[in-house]
């Protein structure tokens, strides 16, 4: 009777190894299950990153001081005839130049004066124009973006017209009515500048527009440390 049992014995564990490979093969479904969802939900994140509508963002936000309150910082102030500028190294342009002027701090120690007399030059009495070239820059950095040392976040600047174009003034010619006069006596008043309505007048026929000097020029640096 001991050949049937062994015999019985082989047969249960040929049977029973069959079961491995069934097992296998149902983890390694379940691990590409989770894969997929895993791909999916990557693709999914990266897709509405891309194709999502983004959300208005406010300017104010956008908008920080470059300089910390109180750090030194130097001026340049270039006149010119020219609306571009980029020739730093004329000494002959650079009228004005301070240093270590302190970053939002009103005070005497932030506020520089300077009076000059500026000869203008033929064709700026032509009607020629004429530009100032505002740089400020960090104490020890230059403003000229072609020097070695030049940082764009450590230098800015500004060009404000010195001249504006105005309609010429004109000669009021009027007689006068009052009773003590002479007949036919006419009277000049100080001659007034035109404006834009007055220019575009056709019974004054064409307008000459010419260049006025700006005596004074005023430079203020805004700061907004309330956020």
């Amino acid at each position: 009777m001991s050949p049937p049992a062994a015999a019985a014995v082989a047969v249960a564990a040929a049977g029973g190894g069959g079961g491995q490979p069934q097992r296998q093969q149902q983890q390694g479904g379940f691990g590409q299950s989770i894969t997929g969802i895993i791909r999916i939900a990557v693709f999914w994140y990266f897709a509405s990153k891309f194709f999502s509508p983004k959300k208005p963002v406010d300017p104010s936000n956008l908008i920080s001081n470059l300089f910390q309150k109180g750090e030194p910082l130097d001026m340049w102030l270039y006149l010119s005839e020219h609306q571009r500028f980029n020739d730093f190294g004329n000494e002959a342009s650079l009228v004005w130049h301070e240093t270590n002027i302190p970053y939002a701090t009103w005070g005497p120690e932030s506020t520089r004066t300077l009076s000059l007399d500026y000869h203008p030059s033929d064709t700026l009495k032509n009607n020629g124009s004429l530009y100032a070239h505002v740089f400020f820059a960090r104490s020890g950095y230059p403003p000229d973006p072609n020097d070695p040392e030049y940082q764009p976040q450590a230098a800015f600047g500004r060009t404000h017209p010195v001249v504006k174009y105005l309609p010429k003034s004109r000669s009021d010619k009027r007689k006068s009515l009052l009773g003590n006069s002479k007949d036919g006596e006419v009277f000049e008043p100080e001659p007034q500048v035109a404006d834009d309505t007055e220019a575009d007048s056709k019974d004054e026929g064409p307008v000459e527009w010419i260049s006025y000097w700006k005596p004074n020029i005023t430079i203020n640096l805004v700061e907004d440390f309330t956020r």
